[in-house]
């Protein structure tokens, strides 16, 4: 195919002189009074035509429209069976669109810089890099990163936020740390449902460090895994997911927020790589059903989020499904998809990234129209007044920990001040088994409860049990394992704070 768009470059460029973009159908009038989602932008990038693809002779084939903002028009040439090419075009829209002139930083003052600001205030926000192999996802991404991070670790912005940074590496079903030296970890799933990372590491960035900061940055991008394909000699034959939890206060996890930067491994047709063998073979199978998973999860995350919006009666609304267990990649990212497991609100951002070479034509349009299906609109009047309805809304208070609101307490011995929601730790009665249980209710010696606090080291409460989480140094609440404990066992009280990203509680004092 490359072969004949060399041999009719000419009259490519001749057809596309001559022809004259048709103009944008005007929407209907129901889609009209719908606009694109605040919390779901899709844009795209162009890379710069290669001095490669010129040399060879190829031309451009997309062209934005300077008429309609966001709107890009991929010229086609197709092989007629009656041996005359045919100029076919296509145009796609998306929420923003970057020029091959755009840089780094453009694109993060537009998309990203809201996003980590949206992270830094407890939310979770994602940045995808989604596109075929060569089409500048890494260099988009690397250059974001080291922009995320200097923004983060900025001491003229003096905080109490404390910043960890965790960059794992996605093959097929296995991961890998890449700032460990890519050793092994497990995806598991915990009793809740949460998918925790067993084995991963942390690393916190100190204000002030930028270097050491984008020094871990480029520490993991060494230890990436790369092969060559047809298209690109270093391609990145796994998705990398960089993960920034932002710790809120001195209280582990309490109110904090997540980021996710995450360079996708790049899309390729199996006519691609062919040529390498039953092992590219598998890698771009494995490739494009993740890709393929996490489209559907985005859009059916984007989809549920409208519903919430519609004016429709909720009864007759069907809930998309949202299949995050079909992939690795998603059953990472599940607290990002998955409505009933989001503690906090929710940005995503897309940004597919395209080869504008006539050689590379129909996987840019592939990739556009990947883009273009996760593009979910929601009612204009319901954006308009999605404040109001959160403000008109009454929410109940997250409580940041087990930490008791009256700063005097703590004077008091917590023997005399027990009450619904403190942690203790007591003692069964055996050397070393001293035990964690949230207090429920006073109850009598009959084991009922009672309508007022108990004192006194007679006194029983009726308490849940707290059992060690599947990650070290974390626990669960078990309000189904209840147990009956004596004041005059209860050693001590724990503060422990909680964590929404993964729905497990720390020891924080």
């Amino acid at each position: 195919m490359d072969q004949f768009y060399l041999d009719n470059a000419a009259l490519y460029q001749n057809l596309v002189k001559r022809l004259k973009p048709a103009p944008k159908a005007a929407r209907p009038a129901r889609e009209s009074a719908e606009v694109p989602s605040p919390d779901m932008v899709v844009s795209a990038r162009i890379r710069p035509l290669l001095n490669e693809d010129v040399a060879f002779g190829f031309p451009c084939a997309l062209f934005p429209r300077a008429s309609q903002p966001n709107v890009v028009d991929i010229h086609d040439l197709y092989n007629h069976p009656k041996g005359i090419p045919v100029l076919k075009s296509f145009f796609y829209e998306v929420d923003r669109l970057f020029g091959p002139d755009a840089t780094s930083q453009e694109i993060y003052d537009s998309e990203v810089r809201d996003l980590v600001s949206f992270a830094w205030d407890g939310g979770i926000g994602t940045l995808f890099a989604y596109g075929q192999t060569g089409s500048g996802k890494t260099t988009t991404i690397s250059g974001l990163e080291k922009l995320v991070v200097d923004w983060l670790v900025d001491s003229g912005r003096p905080s109490s936020r404390k910043i960890f940074i965790s960059i794992i590496e996605l093959a097929g079903n296995s991961s890998f740390d890449l700032l460990s030296g890519r050793k092994p970890n497990s995806i598991l799933e915990d009793s809740f449902g949460v998918t925790q990372l067993a084995g991963i590491e942390e690393h916190q960035l100190i204000q002030g460090e930028r270097e050491a900061a984008e020094d871990l940055v480029e520490r993991a991008a060494s230890f990436r895994r790369t092969a060559p394909t047809l298209k690109n000699e270093a391609s990145s034959r796994s998705h990398s997911i960089c993960r920034l939890r932002i710790q809120r206060g001195d209280e582990h996890g309490a109110g904090g927020g997540f980021l996710y930067l995450v360079d996708l491994a790049g899309s390729e047709a199996a006519r691609d790589v062919a040529t390498h063998g039953a092992e590219r073979m598998r890698e771009a199978r494995e490739i494009n059903i993740s890709l393929s998973v996490l489209k559907d999860c985005i859009r059916g995350k984007a989809q549920a989020d409208a519903l919430v919006l519609s004016s429709r009666p909720k009864s007759k609304q069907k809930r998309p499904h949202i299949p995050f267990r079909q992939s690795a990649l998603t059953k990472v990212l599940k607290h990002v998809f998955d409505p009933s497991a989001s503690a906090s609100k929710t940005k995503t951002v897309v940004v597919a990234c395209v080869n504008p070479s006539l050689a590379d034509v129909g996987p840019s349009k592939n990739t556009m129209r990947y883009a273009e299906m996760l593009r979910v609109p929601i009612p204009a009047a319901a954006a308009a007044s999605g404040n109001q309805k959160a403000e008109s809304n009454p929410t109940v208070p997250v409580r940041p920990s087990s930490r008791d609101l009256d700063p005097t307490a703590m004077f008091t011995p917590f023997q005399n001040r027990i009450r619904p929601g403190m942690v203790v730790g007591y003692n069964t009665g055996g050397a070393g088994s001293a035990q964690l249980a949230v207090i429920l209710s006073p109850v009598n010696a009959n084991g009922n409860v009672l309508s007022s606090q108990s004192v006194g080291d007679g006194a029983r409460y009726l308490c849940a049990q707290v059992a060690p989480g599947t990650v070290s140094e974390t626990y669960e609440v078990n309000l189904w394992q209840q147990i009956i404990v004596q004041v005059k066992s209860m050693e001590k009280e724990v503060i422990m704070g909680y964590d929404p990203g993964t729905r497990h509680y720390h020891i924080v004092g």
